[in-house]
């Protein structure tokens, strides 16, 4: 004899799993955030934990840094006003070989759990330093659990993953499929880095559960408004930033979200893609998405020539983006300017006031930065020209 419910406890099974669809859907519809910028030498001992401080109370899901972590060219002016270094400065060798450690206890270590998510810039491969010390250095953010994890993923659906502690990874999360391309050298990508790159977009393309996919880098790609500040410095560069441009079109038309990240000019500029050679039919291509933030700390440099200062080009600024996620994976990103109040609130034990208000007004004096690149100049590349 079969046991029926009774009508009660089957409106209550039916409540619980209407209750649940709803808890699930609401999860889903829950949306997050994450942080971004680049080019924290010069200052980032002083700006990087106001980052910090913001992405936490953001509730950022992760940091990413683009790149140039410190000068290596010369000592970094936080570093020399470390109250540690108040009877003498190290040597340039001394410098070098402590300028890493002192970025991961002054820059990373003020994130806490956050995870950070580590890119390479051209600053770390100014001799002596190279991209294997950079590799080795860093292994650990560079072989993080995340990263792990997905190599393993890719493995399991025959996508070549890229190599272990490498310094191009990918990684996804609801839904976003997030690449940190490396162009430190040349201005360009290499071969294999293209084809793994090629590999995985169109494993994206194939896969449903991927709804956008956000590409960041030091450099910004070709034809940018960053002009020749950008991978137009080298013939490599510019084919190498193209293919990549060209696949980032391939994917929009797949009906994939598409978002570009750039630092290494060292300001904050929206649009960098809305250019006439972007826009010029006969290149059958179209308006990216695309940000620079090189805003962590590095020297401030002036805004391209023709571009009007507002929300969406500031110059002599430091701050960082949040991306904030949809449930449908549309990314919005906006830009947090750091005041001096926010820097000397998270100001660390190494430093006086006095440095935090230095660093802020004074780095640099305007009228000592570089010349500004020709708005949307890509100009004839035959070897790396910064």
């Amino acid at each position: 004899m079969k046991a029926f419910a009774s009508p009660h406890a089957l409106f209550l099974a039916l409540l619980l799993l209407h209750s649940s669809m709803l808890a699930g859907c609401a999860h889903q519809r829950r949306p997050w955030t994450f942080a971004v910028s680049g080019d924290s030498r010069d200052c980032g001992n002083t700006v990087m934990p106001a980052i910090a401080r913001g992405a936490r109370a953001s509730g950022a899901s992760f940091y990413w840094h683009l790149g140039d972590l410190r000068r290596i060219r010369g000592i970094d002016f936080d570093f020399a006003h470390e109250r540690r270094f108040a009877r003498g400065l190290p040597s340039e060798d001394e410098y070098i070989n402590m300028a890493w450690p002192d970025f991961l206890e002054h820059q990373v270590a003020p994130f806490g759990e956050v995870p950070f998510f580590l890119g390479i810039g051209n600053h770390e491969t100014v001799p002596p330093k190279t991209r294997d010390a950079f590799r080795s250095e860093f292994g650990a953010l560079l072989d993080r659990t995340e990263l792990r994890t997905q190599r393993e993923h890719d493995a399991a659906r025959h996508l070549a993953p890229a190599p272990a502690g490498s310094s191009y990874y990918h990684w996804v999360k609801g839904g976003v499929d997030f690449f940190n391309l490396d162009n430190a050298t040349q201005d360009s990508f290499d071969e294999q880095q293209l084809s793994w790159f090629d590999a995985v977009i169109e494993a994206d393309l194939k896969d449903p559960s991927i709804s956008s996919i956000v590409v960041g880098m030091h450099e910004a790609l070709p034809h940018s408004l960053a002009g020749s500040h950008s991978m137009c410095g080298s013939n490599a560069g510019r084919a190498s930033g193209e293919h990549v441009y060209r696949k980032l079109i391939a994917a929009e038309d797949g009906h994939k979200r598409v978002y570009v990240l750039a630092s290494h000019s060292h300001y904050f500029l929206a649009d960098i893609f809305n250019t006439s050679y972007w826009r010029d039919p006969d290149h059958h291509a179209r308006v990216l998405h695309g940000w620079i933030v090189g805003s962590a700390g590095a020297e401030r440099y002036a805004l391209p020539a023709g571009v009007v200062p507002g929300p969406d080009a500031r110059a002599h600024v430091y701050g960082y983006l949040i991306g904030s996620v949809a449930s449908d994976g549309r990314i919005e990103f906006g830009f947090h300017a750091l005041t001096e109040s926010d820097q000397q609130r998270a100001r660390l034990p190494d430093y006086s006031p006095d440095i935090v208000h230095t660093c802020f007004e004074g780095n640099p004096d305007l009228a000592k930065a570089p010349a500004a690149a020709p708005t949307e100049a890509c100009p004839a590349a035959t070897g790396v020209t910064h």
